[in-house]
């Protein structure tokens, strides 16, 4: 069991940067693949990033290819998530998510149904 909780949200204007934090408790935690998806109002919560357990591999949606990196650092039970270059489209509930010695094929790592642990969120609003 982890428990995960999301930190750094806010607002900022387009072209601002911010970095959310993704703490998670327990113990193991360099065996989770680790992910971030995202929900804006009215729409469904789509992926983001991941990045897998086993060697750190990290995977992207097209629309925040080049503009966000994923990360982690063992140490610390956290995972990162650098957004640059935001746009107000990138208003959002941001949430991490979970999954233990998780697949680690970019085929299945967008799915929501492969991450059995989520936490509660943070908002970030991009105002143009």
């Amino acid at each position: 069991q982890v428990q995960l909780v999301e930190s750094g949200g806010g607002l900022v204007q387009a072209g601002g940067s911010l970095r959310l934090s993704c703490a998670a408790s327990g113990r193991a935690f360099s065996s989770y693949t680790m992910g971030w998806f995202r929900q804006a109002p009215g729409k469904e919560r789509e992926f983001v990033a991941t990045i897998t357990w086993n060697d750190a591999s990290t995977y992207y949606a097209d629309s925040v290819k080049g503009r966000f990196t994923i990360s982690r650092e063992n140490a610390k039970n956290t995972v990162y998530l650098q957004m640059n270059s935001l746009k107000p489209e990138d208003t959002a509930v941001y949430y991490c998510a979970a999954t233990r010695y998780g697949p680690t094929t970019a085929r299945v790592l967008n799915l929501m149904s492969t991450y059995d642990y989520w936490g509660r969120g943070t908002q970030v609003t991009v105002s143009s």
